[in-house]
């Protein structure tokens, strides 16, 4: 089973047949295990994207996120992502950074855990 997306940047990863079944089973997804492929977005550097870590939630679709380029920045969440995706601490997100303010931003992709592992291996994550 192939899940494909239409994003600008990508990279394949390999997850397993069973862990698609507990995946459409239980709604969670597997922990890198198996052999079904998705796709992770990595950040664009041409787009100015980065990396972070949400630190807190301030309400009003706001967050205060740690980014990997060592700035802490208060973002948005933007309103395509505000009721489709739930963005909690904890979450490892891009963040562009406004041209004007560099500690402010605008959240434009939470990945999920096997994304995040995933980054982890590849060494994307490697400050975290």
């Amino acid at each position: 089973m192939a899940v494909t997306f239409k994003i600008t940047r990508a990279v394949t990863i390999i997850c397993g047949e069973e862990g698609v079944k507990l995946n459409q089973r239980k709604g969670r997804s597997p922990a890198g295990e198996g052999e079904v492929v998705t796709r992770v977005r990595t950040p664009n550097k041409k787009d100015r994207e980065v990396l972070g870590t949400v630190i807190s939630m301030l309400g009003a679709s706001r967050v205060v996120v740690r980014c990997f380029d060592g700035v802490t920045r208060m973002c948005r969440i933007r309103g395509k992502m505000k009721k489709r995706v739930w963005v909690r601490e904890g979450d490892v997100v891009i963040v562009v950074p406004w041209e004007i303010q560099d500690e402010k931003g605008d959240v434009t992709w939470r990945y999920t855990g096997p994304q995040v592992s995933w980054l982890e291996r590849k060494g994307y994550l490697k400050d975290a």
